[in-house]
């Protein structure tokens, strides 16, 4: 048996266990054990049997997975869900959306938007969320008092808004509160110039050298739509991957968010500079805006996670429906009905998340060592049936999923 404490604090029977590496392995009746919030092993339920708990879940009919990682998000914009329906990006930002913000965005307001948030998030089994909003020290206290996981993306614009003047002040409150959340387990923070086209390159240069001088993760809007690149190479002669190339925000910390618009140049620029990228397909569709090439980007070995978007373009933040939605696209997309199997769009809302939070070796995935971040998803209902044992339905947005434990 897996050498374990004389007690550990937790200890799940499951019925199926997805530990997502190696990603194939699904482990039936097998028992997880927890210590410390970390994940101390995986071994078969005969074992376990011999193992004392403080506490222990008998979950017979359920798949214990890794939490899920929503990696684009504006959390506080569930209070605006449903607001300026069947509009495309700009005139819904420009014309609805932004004015909306100016008129009834503060604190208040902040908090309970990613209060209702991070309940809709954790019924649907998402344990870590990157966040880019206003407020972001106001969604801190929010994160804290719920025991989520949580990257605060916080934004840098051009213009004035309710948090700031200009992009220095933007800059300069981000930085404070990453100095106030440095040692907050639960917490990590990250640049988040809006888009190209509201950051001048100024700007986004200034955000290049202080990610770069400072090891912070940048998270951008990019190549959202084709209008955008094309607005890009009229006003500054080149497509705006290829600008933020050229100003050194390409790397391993930037996490590229929609790209919907790519040619084969920028998948390999994409992979040769190790950058992210996060596909929101139900927001890309709602608005219109485009299909990211899901299927290439893997088959060039960039790392692809998921994200939900605001609640405002979706109209939800369930990353079962973003996964099925992501798998189905790509199939369309491509016209291979291969593209994207179930498990690989998994592996986009665990691993594939930690991967472009730099929270790999923490969460993403269920190993000894990791935090137990993690959920358990009923299959026992008449929507998950007939379940084999290689649990091949287990992706249907059908499943009830609930939060079995947080580290």
């Amino acid at each position: 048996m897996t050498a374990l404490p004389e007690s550990v604090d937790t200890l799940i029977h499951a019925g199926w266990i997805l530990p997502l590496a190696p990603a194939t392995s699904v482990l039936e009746n097998y028992s997880l054990a927890v210590g410390n919030g970390r994940i101390l092993a995986l071994l078969p339920r005969a074992e376990a049997a011999e193992v004392q708990a403080r506490e222990t879940f008998d979950l017979p009919g359920h798949v214990l997975l890794p939490g899920l990682v929503n990696a684009h998000g504006h959390a506080a914009m569930s209070l605006l869900r449903g607001y300026a329906d069947d509009q495309p990006l700009l005139p819904w930002l420009q014309q609805h959306i932004w004015p909306a913000e100016a008129q009834h965005v503060g604190p208040e307001f902040v908090a309970v938007g990613v209060e209702l948030a991070i309940a809709e998030m954790l019924r649907s089994g998402t344990t870590t969320f990157a966040d880019m909003y206003f407020f972001p020290d106001v969604c801190a206290r929010v994160v804290d008092a719920n025991g989520i996981r949580c990257q605060l993306t916080f934004p840098v614009l051009d213009f004035p808004t309710a948090w700031a003047r200009d992009a220095d002040e933007y800059i300069r409150k981000g930085l404070a509160l990453r100095d106030d959340v440095k040692h907050h387990q639960l917490m990590t923070v990250a640049f988040g110039p809006h888009a190209p086209y509201t950051v001048s390159p100024d700007n986004l240069a200034k955000v290049a050298t202080l990610a770069a001088e400072l090891d912070v993760p940048v998270q951008i809007h990019l190549h959202e739509t084709r209008g955008e690149v094309q607005q890009a190479v009229e006003q500054h002669g080149a497509r705006p991957l290829d600008s933020l190339h050229r100003l050194g925000l390409l790397g391993p910390r930037t996490q590229c968010v929609h790209m919907t618009e790519l040619t084969a140049p920028e998948i390999a620029l994409l992979a040769e500079t190790g950058a992210h990228v996060v596909h929101c397909p139900q927001s890309n569709m709602k608005l219109a805006s485009g299909a990211c090439p899901v299927d290439e980007l893997l088959a060039a070995g960039v790392n692809v996670a998921l994200g939900t978007d605001g609640a405002a373009s979706n109209n939800d933040l369930n990353l079962f429906g973003e996964m099925q939605s992501a798998a189905l696209l790509a199939k369309l997309q491509s016209g291979d009905a291969s593209a994207l199997p179930a498990a690989q769009a998994l592996s986009m809302a665990t691993l594939g998340g930690a991967r472009a939070l730099g929270l790999e070796d923490q969460i993403g995935s269920l190993e000894p060592g990791k935090q137990a971040d993690m959920i358990a998803v009923d299959l026992s209902g008449p929507e998950t049936r007939p379940c084999t044992t290689r649990c091949r339905n287990w992706y249907t947005p059908a499943m009830a999923a609930r939060s079995v434990t947080a580290g």
